[in-house]
């Protein structure tokens, strides 16, 4: 019997930490879970201010335009009213139950959860800040074999004058009243989801960004046409455009810009970036390894450079995606623990990750960008078709498809592959199954596609595009 109180202490109920706990615990070790239930509760940022919430009101957003479509498929009747409080009070009750799902996943598992904030005090101590039954703050000390961090990450806002103005993705969520006006700052994936979700939803949404293009980092074709596609939307995106100062008025939020033009808005939500949630941890006091935003530093088995203490997901500032971190925590609890009973040992490989932004239209992508292609590989062979889905041919809509293929020309390996367009995300994750089991182009080419469909056009695409 171990001299430890548990051989898993996980500091952190989000996905990762959760999973990590579920299966240790599955696997017969003893484990405890810390977790600051009063700010977000069981799932972390993804169950509770990020992935399912999002998701949720980007269909919300969808059925204002459905309901236009709908009239050139012979449907008549009043314009619908957005109800911002019903949608609202839905979406916690949702999130609510989720949280009880979380919790009996871990009760059910035998995984003890003190509700309180973690400190590390040494390489197998915690201490756990918690309230006493009369309100008063108290403290538990535990110690552990291993320690697991898995804090994830929290939103980044820069300091400038009216800092104290605006609001991030976490409380975007519950704006009251709804907001009229919109002013989105910011050019990543979240400040693109939430511009694409308001202006769904009815509100006049201004989105600035400093740099050329947004979603930096996806293919440059990509980012052109949902920028495009966007705009054509109603969404007044600015780029090459700073704010200076927030000031509140008596007619709303003035963002003075570095252009000299102002901005009038009822809410100004800034998606500058997430930065890992790390503040009082107690991990420079224990000599744990940081990075220049204080990302906890692993190896390639999720290890710090004190051996009993280990970290994925978002903490470790790395991809921060929350099926990413779902694997990550496998694998530690194979390396700890010993895979399950007639498994191998979990790997885990970071090369053709699916993702999806839910703009408006929606985003998919797997595998490299064209210039990563280019870099990679050199010489590549690109595929591209670009048509209106066969749904806008009575819809109205003027919204448009792209689709691409890079491939790898000396090995004929499809290595790059990406959709702007409706269920993007849906459609991709099929494909990314056969692009990680290296699926050539021969073997798209070979494959039957389903018709009418917007995914048939990946195996059917038969000529490249010049450079």
């Amino acid at each position: 019997m171990s001299s430890f109180d548990f051989d898993l202490f996980v500091i952190g109920g989000g996905s990762g930490g959760v999973r990590a706990a579920r299966m240790a615990a599955g696997r017969g070790a003893r484990v405890a879970m810390a977790e600051t239930l009063g700010t977000e509760g069981l799932g972390g940022t993804c169950v509770n201010v990020g992935c399912i919430p999002k998701k949720l009101y980007s269909y919300a957003a969808h059925y204002a335009d459905a309901f236009e479509e709908s009239h050139g498929f012979g449907w008549e009747g009043e314009k619908p009213v957005l109800n911002w409080s019903t949608l609202k009070t839905n979406r916690a009750k949702e999130i609510s139950r989720l949280n009880g799902v979380y919790a009996n996943l871990l009760r059910g598992s035998g995984v003890t959860v003190i509700n309180g904030f973690a400190r590390i005090d040494g390489p197998h101590a915690v201490t756990v800040a918690t309230l006493n039954a009369d309100g008063s703050p108290g403290h538990q000390s535990f110690t552990a074999a291993h320690i697991l961090i898995a804090t994830g990450g929290t939103p980044f806002v820069p300091h400038f004058t009216g800092r104290e103005h605006v609001i991030t993705s976490n409380e975007v969520f519950d704006l009251e009243p709804f907001p009229q006006r919109l002013l989105v700052v910011g050019g990543g994936y979240i400040a693109c989801e939430f511009a694409s979700i308001f202006n769904g939803l009815g509100s006049k949404v201004t989105q600035l960004y400093r740099g050329e293009q947004v979603l930096r980092g996806f293919d440059d074709e990509i980012r052109h046409f949902v920028a495009g596609e966007m705009q054509k939307s109603g969404v007044d995106l600015r780029l090459n455009a700073g704010v200076v100062d927030i000031r509140k008025t008596t007619e709303g939020l003035r963002a003075e810009l570095e252009d000299g033009n102002t901005v009038m808005a009822d809410a100004v939500l800034y998606a500058t970036g997430r930065k890992p949630n790390v503040q009082g941890l107690g991990l420079e006091a224990v000599g744990v390894a940081q990075g220049a935003q204080g990302e906890v530093i692993v190896d390639a088995h999720y290890r710090t450079n004190v051996p009993s203490i280990r970290a994925v997901g978002d903490v470790t500032n790395r991809v921060q995606l929350t099926p990413v971190a779902l694997g990550e925590a496998m694998v530690v609890v194979d390396q700890l623990f010993g895979p399950a009973p007639g498994k191998p040992p979990r790997s885990m490989g970071y090369e053709f990750i699916p993702t999806a932004v839910f703009t408006h239209p929606n985003i998919g992508t797997v595998g490299y960008s064209e210039a990563q292609a280019r870099e990679q590989f050199g010489a590549i062979t690109v595929f591209r078709s670009e048509f209106k889905a066969l749904r806008h041919t009575l819809s109205g809509s003027s919204e448009r498809t792209l689709m691409k293929l890079i491939v790898d020309t000396a090995s004929d390996r499809v290595v790059g592959l990406h959709m702007v367009g409706a269920e993007a995300g849906e459609i991709v994750q099929g494909f990314a199954v056969a692009m990680k089991a290296g699926a050539t182009k021969t073997v798209f080419d070979s494959t039957i596609g389903i018709h009418p469909t917007a995914a048939e056009e990946f195996v059917t695409m038969r000529e490249p595009v010049n450079r």
